[in-house]
Formats: C-alpha cells, sequence, structure tokens
C-alpha cells in the first residue's frame, strides 16, 4: 500500500473514531481528539509541501465558515455548544482525502452523481422536510458545471454527506429544525450540505494553481 492510501486510510479512522470518541469518551473526548487531529495536520503540513498553500487557507476558511454558519447564524450547534478545536483541522484532512479519492472517482459516479442529488434533494424539497437543500444544490452544481475540479466536487459532496450522517447520529452536532431568519425547515442533515464543502473546496483550490496530489 502505498503512503498516500496509508494516509487516506488513517483520516478516513480519525474522523470516523474521532466523532466517535467525542460523543461518546466523556469529558476528555473532545481534547484528546482536538489534539490528534492537530497532530495529524500538522504532519500533513509538513509532508505536502506543494499543497502547503491550499491546505492552510483551507484551515482558514473553514473556520470563518464555522463561526459564520454555527456561532453566529446558529445553522446548526455543536454537542456543547462551542466550535471544537478538532473542526477546522478536520475540514482539511477531509479536503486531503478528497484530492485522493478524486482521481478515482469512476465516471459514471461523476456523472449520474448529481442527477441523484437533484432527484434526493427535489423529493426533500417538496415534502417540506428541506427547503434549504435546493439553493444548496444549485450551488453545488454550479461548482460542478464552472469549477475546475467537477471529480472533486462530486467526491466532496458524498464524503461529506457520509461524514454528516455519522456525525448528526452519533450527536456531535444537529442541525437546526427551521433555518434562523429564513423560517425554512431544515433535514437534519441536510442531504445538500455538500455543498459548502464545495465552495470551501473551490475557494481554497483557487490559492495557487492546480497540481497532481503526490500518491506514493
Amino acid at each position: 500500500m502505498h503512503s498516500a492510501s496509508r494516509l487516506a486510510l488513517l483520516i478516513v479512522v480519525t474522523i470516523v473514531g474521532g466523532l466517535l470518541a467525542d460523543s461518546r469518551a466523556g469529558s476528555w473526548g473532545q481534547p484528546l481528539v482536538s489534539v490528534w487531529v492537530w497532530g495529524l495536520f500538522g504532519w500533513l503540513l509538513w509532508r505536502e509541501r506543494d499543497l502547503r498553500p491550499r491546505l492552510v487557507a483551507c484551515l482558514l476558511i473553514a473556520t470563518g465558515g464555522e463561526a459564520v454558519l454555527s456561532l453566529w447564524w446558529g445553522l446548526y450547534d455543536y454537542r456543547l455548544g462551542n466550535l471544537p478545536l478538532f473542526v477546522p483541522p478536520g475540514h482539511v484532512l477531509l479536503y486531503w482525502l478528497g484530492l485522493h479519492l478524486a482521481v478515482r472517482l469512476p465516471a459514471w459516479l461523476l456523472n449520474w452523481g448529481p442527477r441523484l442529488a437533484v432527484v434526493a434533494v427535489s423529493a426533500l424539497a417538496l415534502a417540506e422536510l428541506d427547503w434549504l437543500g435546493p439553493p444548496l444544490l444549485l450551488l453545488f452544481l454550479l461548482c460542478v458545471r464552472r469549477g475546475p475540479a467537477p471529480p472533486l466536487y462530486v467526491t466532496m459532496f458524498l464524503l461529506s454527506l457520509l461524514m454528516e450522517l455519522w456525525g448528526t447520529w452519533l450527536g456531535c452536532w444537529s442541525w437546526r429544525a427551521f433555518a434562523p431568519g429564513l423560517g425554512w425547515p431544515v433535514a437534519n442533515p441536510p442531504l445538500a450540505a455538500g455543498a459548502f464543502y464545495c465552495v470551501l473546496d473551490l475557494l481554497s483550490d483557487a490559492v495557487q494553481p492546480r497540481r497532481r496530489l503526490r500518491t506514493a
């Protein structure tokens, strides 16, 4: 197994196990997960010298986005009512994982992923279960249509959906039943929440020309 594949597996285990520890390990769970995730982020930053500007940009943009969406708007709340310290670097880990997997995305998933998202999000909106989904879906489709890396956006859309389903099921965070200030019904989680990650990736990628991710 190549070193990049081992790192990808470690990131998957970190996200899955970290959220489980945050929700089940009591008062020491969140600090322990934060130390581990920041340590892994530091190693990733040292390892991926060519990607360093994009990884730092992802960290900064993710921190700002979390502050706006959670702490200011109140669109979703974390378990302890704070912004866990592992969340911003966790976004960077997921971003790197998306870069690693995007080059391996099957063509059929690239073609059918957005179409299936349209069907699922439309069904929830028509059932009046999630009205935040359609505008988020539009953002996702614009990224896929106009952005420089459609495979990455589809990959991140799917990865973030899996993470959202796992995190909300564990109770690490929960989305408000109605969007504050709008009154729209919101699913927990919205199926199109991955659009936020697509925009994050698009902004992070803009800091330097696209390069191939090292695979060894």
